[in-house]
C-alpha cells in the first residue's frame, strides 16, 4: 500500500509548473464541503475458495478480478481538519474464458463470461495531515496547495459474481449451457490515504488509495462455497470541488 501510495502522489506533483509558480489565490471564506469523482482500479484480494476453484478450471487468472470504476463523494467540513464524506463507489470486472482440460466433441473450446461486479455506500471521516490553509484578514482565505490526508469509515457493499456460457458436468462428462449468479449486500470497511493538489481556489486534483474489507455468503448456485472475498484496494485519481 506504502509504494502505491507513492506513486500517486508523485505522479500528482507533475503538475504543470506554471500552477506551481501562480501568486496564491484566496477566496472569501474557508470551503464548507465538496463534491469529488474519482476514476479508480481495483485490485481484487481474491482469497476464497470460489476464486481457486474458478481458476483451476477455467483459464482465468485471479488478476482477471481487478477492475475499473468511479467514485462519487460528498464532503461537508467539520472542523478545520476534519471532513464528513459520504458516497458511492463502483467496480466492475468481465472476462471470458475457456475450460483449462476440456473441449466439446469438434475438439473446440468450451467458452464462459464471468464477471464480478461491486457498488460500496459508504461514510468516512478524513483527516488532514497538514493545514488546509490560512485566514488573511476578515475576508480572505487562501487554500494550501498540496494537502495529504489520511482516514477511515464504513458501509455497505452490495456484490454480483455471474458466470454464464458451456460448462462440464464432472459425473458423466456432459457439457451443459447455464447461467450462474450470486449476489447481495454485506458490511463494509476501509482506510485510505491520499493527497490534493490545488489547481484554483475551488479544485483540486486527488489522487487516493483506499483498502477496503468485506465477504459475503455466497447464495444460489454457489452456495456450497466459502463466503467469497470481495476485499481490495482502490487507486483512484479524480478531481475534487470544493464550496
Amino acid at each position: 500500500m506504502a509504494t502505491a501510495m507513492f506513486t500517486l502522489m508523485f505522479c500528482l506533483l507533475l503538475v504543470p509548473e506554471a500552477l506551481a509558480q501562480q501568486d496564491p489565490d484566496f477566496l472569501f471564506d474557508r470551503p464548507n464541503g465538496f463534491i469529488m469523482l474519482r476514476g479508480q482500479q481495483n485490485l481484487q484480494r481474491a482469497q476464497s475458495d470460489l476464486y481457486d476453484f474458478t481458476t483451476r478450471e477455467l483459464t482465468l487468472e485471479k488478476s482477471d478480478f481487478n477492475g475499473a470504476g468511479l467514485t462519487l463523494e460528498f464532503g461537508k467540513t467539520l472542523t478545520s481538519r476534519i471532513d464528513l464524506r459520504t458516497g458511492v463507489d463502483f467496480t466492475s470486472a468481465f472476462a471470458r474464458s475457456e475450460s483449462r482440460d476440456f473441449t466439446d466433441m469438434d475438439d473446440l473450446p468450451i467458452e464462459q463470461d464471468t464477471s464480478l461486479r461491486q457498488v460500496d455506500l459508504f461514510a468516512s471521516l478524513e483527516f488532514a495531515l497538514t493545514s488546509r490553509g490560512r485566514s488573511i484578514g476578515q475576508y480572505s482565505y487562501v487554500p494550501s496547495r498540496f494537502v495529504p490526508y489520511v482516514g477511515a469509515g464504513g458501509g455497505f457493499l452490495w456484490y454480483q459474481f455471474q458466470q454464464s456460457g458451456d460448462f462440464v458436468d464432472f459425473r458423466d462428462m456432459a457439457i451443459f449451457r447455464a447461467n450462474y449468479k450470486s449476489d447481495g449486500w454485506t458490511p463494509s470497511g476501509h482506510v485510505f490515504g491520499g493527497v490534493h493538489v490545488r489547481i484554483t481556489p475551488n479544485v483540486s486534483v486527488t489522487g487516493e488509495v483506499r483498502q477496503i474489507w468485506a465477504d459475503a455468503e455466497l447464495n444460489r448456485d454457489f452456495s456450497k462455497f466459502n463466503p467469497i472475498d470481495l476485499s481490495g484496494l482502490r487507486l483512484g485519481v479524480g478531481i475534487r470541488f470544493v464550496f
